[in-house]
């Protein structure tokens, strides 16, 4: 049985990442003092990979406004990474670094490598400022993600951890009501 990643620390790293036409060294460091969320995907020049990646970009100025950088990673290199981007339209809309992780260092960190295949699982994570994972979505390959409901988490992520005492109920969207847990509530919902 494998423990959950959650409320741990990310573990070190050094990477290199294509980002912004350049490429540029990332570590665990470049994720504290913000909230980060890192976007694993199997390989560049797939099929449901560039879907997935075009959602989180249409979606990133979004992210950016709440303090969010985004990271993905695959087992590709940063040298592939750059191709992809310059190949494909949709890739091509990316403006958050694509990492590099031909070593999988990274990815079975976050335990979402594939050994036999040397790729990673669908899995995206949700780092708070002090480098903490607080959520985790996991997806076998053929199982796309959802940036809509990767913003709606991350601002859960954000509120929780700006309003002590409170929880998000399912599907809460900004401005709705949460619950404040006590005895009160037991078996009132």
């Amino acid at each position: 049985m494998t423990q959950s990643l959650i409320n741990t620390k990310i573990k070190p790293f050094s990477a290199t990442a294509f980002h912004n036409g350049e490429f540029v060294d990332v570590t665990e460091e470049s994720l504290l003092g913000k909230w980060s969320v890192v976007v694993f995907y199997p390989a560049d020049f797939t099929f449901v990979c560039p879907t997935e990646l075009g959602d989180v970009a249409d979606h990133y100025a979004r992210l950016q406004e709440l303090g969010v950088e985004v990271y993905s990673v695959s087992t590709d290199t940063h040298f592939t990474h750059k191709a992809w981007h310059d190949s494909s339209e949709t890739i091509n809309k990316i403006k958050f670094p694509m990492v590099g992780d031909p070593t999988g260092t990274i990815t079975r960190n976050f335990g979402v490598m594939i050994e036999e295949d040397g790729l990673a699982l669908r899995g995206t994570f949700i780092i708070n400022p002090e480098g903490e994972i607080k959520a985790a979505e996991i997806n076998d390959l053929g199982i796309g993600r959802s940036a809509k409901d990767l913003l709606r988490r991350v601002q859960a992520a954000q509120y929780v951890a700006t309003h002590d005492g409170e929880v998000c109920p399912a599907a809460w969207q900004p401005g709705e009501e949460t619950l404040a847990p006590s005895l009160d509530l037991v078996g009132k919902i």
